[in-house]
């Protein structure tokens, strides 16, 4: 089991560095040169969501006829960090691991977004949703927390000033950029970004976790008496059963995997950074509905909770770091293991990569590097790490090292 894992890793870590952490995304099809020439599509709302669902759920990849060329991402490159961080702890990968980091964490300090109180950073490409249209590089706080929680993971491994400083500085942006949904008791959600009114469970509690991470370095009280707000607006919407829809607009009532996933994992790292535990029932009653709804006896992740299809890679990358992080991954091991082993075997490529969903009919494999290398690199290096406490160096790293 270790050795095909390991062996899986190595693949898709050569791979990565190979194309030098740049790539397509699910979601860049408005960076197409063609369609921003058109004369009016671009200008259409409409036509825009439609252009980039289109590209996104094309089983073929229409990028390179496009002219969308591969880019940074800095969410992805912030997987990726963290992911290096993970493994910087086995030794014979601690070498490279540093270098990566450090060429990484460089990178996505370059790409912030400026004008803004703190340091904050966005996507690399114009993004039409249903609730909103966000320009190339607005600030989101899904993507500003991401990076933020790399730069203290590398900041942890490295100790250079210069990332601690970097990702301090997000707390700022979170707690005066982002406008915030009040309920009737002074709790109140996070926005998605600067230039909206949303409230998305899972963005808002990025930004919960990541202000209760940053007390846990400079115990600013503020910060943890924010956070324990917007935690406790979220968990007043888990629905009995311990799930939650995707937001409160109506047209996100949907419960899917990894989104649940989010949640968990940022419910529980508010409790280990702020020391309170106020929401572990919510956790609880949570992750028992998340492992029993998401994953089926063959180790195949649910999307919905409701459909199997599509199997997205997010789903069993974000399983691993869930438990990996709230201290349970001994516990679901066996789970873990059956889930990464059905994952390797259907969803990675010969050439190391992993694809993005499997369809009932089809296999969309696009190698998109944040959506999903950049996820599977993060979960599998959250294995590696947690094999490497239980089995030893000799079991765990073995002669298919390079």
């Amino acid at each position: 089991m270790y050795s095909k894992i390991l062996q899986s890793f190595l693949e898709l870590k050569k791979y990565c560095k190979q194309e030098e952490y740049k790539g397509w995304d699910p979601y860049d099809g408005l960076n197409s040169t063609i369609f921003q020439a058109m004369p009016i599509l671009p200008k259409k709302r409409l036509s825009r969501l439609m252009w980039i669902q289109f590209i996104k759920k094309a089983p073929l990849n229409l990028r390179p006829f496009l002219d969308i060329e591969k880019e940074y991402n800095s969410k992805g490159l912030a997987l990726f960090i963290s992911g290096y961080s993970k493994i910087s702890h086995i030794d014979k990968f601690r070498e490279e691991a540093l270098e990566q980091i450090k060429f990484l964490a460089d990178k996505v300090i370059s790409l912030r977004t400026p004008g803004f109180s703190g340091n904050c950073w966005g996507y690399n490409f114009d993004w039409e949703s249903r609730a909103f249209f966000q320009k190339k590089y607005t600030p989101t706080i899904v993507a500003t927390t991401y990076v933020a929680n790399s730069l203290l993971d590398a900041y942890e491994i490295t100790k250079k000033e210069e990332y601690l400083e970097s990702a301090i500085s997000a707390k700022d942006f979170i707690i005066s950029d982002l406008n915030r949904t009040y309920d009737g008791s002074g709790n109140f959600a996070f926005s998605y970004s600067p230039f909206d009114h949303t409230s998305v469970f899972n963005a808002s509690l990025l930004g919960a976790r990541l202000l209760s991470r940053v007390y846990s370095y400079n115990k600013e009280d503020e910060l943890i008496n924010l956070a324990k707000k917007a935690v406790d607006y979220c968990c007043n919407f888990q629905n009995p059963d311990g799930s939650w829809y995707y937001s409160t607009l109506p047209f996100h009532q949907w419960i899917d995997n990894f989104h649940t996933g989010f949640n968990l994992e940022c419910i529980y790292e508010y409790g280990k950074f702020s020391n309170d535990d106020s929401f572990k029932k919510n956790f609880d009653k949570g992750l028992n509905y998340y492992l029993q709804t998401f994953f089926d006896t063959q180790g195949r992740s649910k999307y919905y909770n409701n459909s199997l299809y599509p199997i997205d890679i997010h789903a069993p990358s974000q399983l691993i770091v869930t438990l990996s992080k709230s201290n349970q991954f001994n516990e679901y091991k066996e789970l873990i293991d059956r889930v990464v082993t059905w994952t390797i075997s259907h969803m990675q490529s010969q050439k190391g990569y992993f694809y993005f969903q499997k369809r009932k009919y089809y296999t969309n494999k696009i190698p998109y590097m944040r959506w999903s290398q950049g996820w599977i690199f993060y979960g599998l290096s959250h294995y590696l790490q947690n094999a490497l406490k239980t089995e030893s160096k000799e079991k765990l790293i073995d002669s298919n090292y390079n």
